[in-house]
């Protein structure tokens, strides 16, 4: 018998608890011993729930229980669960987590510790919920060198963008159904201005590129500012608007960004609705690799969870190599990236075309049914640094999305 425990009793941690009592039979044989939650920790009580027969509210009593072998921590949140997770590895404890801030923080840092001690630090819950993607970059895709990782790698602006696009419905109405279907938070900045998905691509970065990508790094725009205008143009297009994270490898420099992106139906990641995620992978071997799958709840990234358990269970005393070194990655400047930009400026003048036409030069117009008094256009390929200049020298710019086509 393998004894855990679980940090936290919230979504993920109930997701864990009921994952392993549904499944325990198969999960014990592919562990090779049978999986026992012997604690749980949480402040709060949860009176006639079973788990009340596990529940500790002090983290000492398990890091201090020797025959506790694999901590599983789903608090969320980078304090106290760095204090905890790292506490657990010193006492020579396996960790699990789901814990993107956590990761994306300090992943580096609790690497080296389960390394120097034979122990395990996985996570592949803390990406893509359900999705399979830590795993095959850290050991299928090991042949490769990645060149490209972009991703639709958070549910709720997946619905809001797929929401607005079927019901030609604004922004504010589709968020408004994302909480009240239980997708998005009352307070939804983290999703919506794409915190959520930075982090997730930082942790992604890493372990291709095998260096630290600091997520505050990383250019971060979010999908507030995408209107049902906007939507009705990439219709007339044939395109979609999608929160794209994305992490470039050109020339041995690399460059992440995570921002709204127009794209057409030839993208592998165009087909990509409602909640669920999409990771598109091109490595200089392989070639193209996609993952797709059910990127958030609390069943799939429960399902994530206890497969790093089971992992963990199998390698007790021997390390999972993971190359994630502390030294820091510096990205290539964002301003020097090249797209093509799809462009709205108000007034549909003479005046206004010809204004376009001395910033811009050749521009591909599109006119979209039901719009009026305005001009819009997608440019040729320009940097950002460009694209900023000529912008500043436009009046009545209503919009700017990056275009993949």
């Amino acid at each position: 018998m393998i004894n855990i425990a679980v940090l936290g009793y919230g979504t993920i941690g109930t997701g864990v608890v009921e994952v392993l009592n549904t499944n325990g039979e198969s999960i014990a044989k592919r562990a090779g011993d049978q999986i026992n939650i012997k604690y749980v920790l949480d402040l709060r009580e949860f009176p006639g729930d079973p788990i009340m027969e596990k529940l500790v509210h002090d983290v000492n009593i398990i890091l201090d229980d020797p025959e506790v072998k694999i901590i599983c921590e789903v608090m969320g949140g980078v304090e106290p669960a760095h204090t905890f997770v790292k506490a657990a590895l010193l006492k020579g404890k396996s960790v699990i987590t789901s814990n993107k801030e956590l990761v994306a923080k300090h992943g580096a840092e609790l690497l080296n510790i389960a390394k120097e001690r034979n122990l395990n630090f996985l996570f592949e819950a803390s990406v893509g919920g359900g999705i399979p993607i830590i795993r095959p970059l850290n050991q299928s895709l090991t042949a490769d060198e990645i060149v490209e990782i972009t991703g639709i790698l958070n549910g709720t602006t997946n619905y809001i963008l797929s929401k607005m696009s079927e019901e030609g419905i604004g922004f504010e109405a589709a968020l408004a159904d994302a909480q009240k279907l239980g997708y998005a938070e009352r307070n939804p900045a983290a999703d919506v201005e794409g915190h959520d998905a930075c982090r997730k691509i930082a942790i992604l970065s890493s372990l291709a590129f095998g260096m630290q990508v600091d997520y505050e790094d990383i250019y971060t725009e979010g999908i507030t500012k995408i209107s049902d205008i906007d939507i009705r143009y990439a219709k007339t297009l044939d395109a979609k608007i999608k929160l794209f994270a994305t992490s470039i490898r050109e020339n041995d420099r690399v460059y992440a960004m995570v921002a709204p992106v127009m794209i057409k139906s030839s993208h592998p990641l165009y087909s990509v609705n409602d909640v669920f995620n999409g990771i598109f992978v091109r490595g200089n071997v392989i070639g193209d690799v996609m993952f797709y799958g059910s990127g958030a709840g609390k069943l799939p990234t429960a399902s994530a969870v206890v497969a790093d358990i089971v992992d963990a269970a199998k390698h007790l005393g021997i390390n999972i190599w993971t190359i994630w070194s502390s030294k820091k990655l510096e990205l290539t400047d964002v301003n020097q990236v090249q797209h093509r930009f799809f462009i709205r400026v108000k007034g549909n003048t003479p005046q206004v075309v010809e204004n376009v036409g001395k910033l811009f030069g050749d521009v591909e117009v599109v006119a979209a049914k039901g719009v009026a008094g305005e001009y819009a256009f997608i440019t040729q390929s320009l940097s950002e640094q460009d694209l900023k200049e000529k912008a500043n020298n436009l009046d009545g710019v209503l919009s700017i999305i990056r275009a993949r086509f």
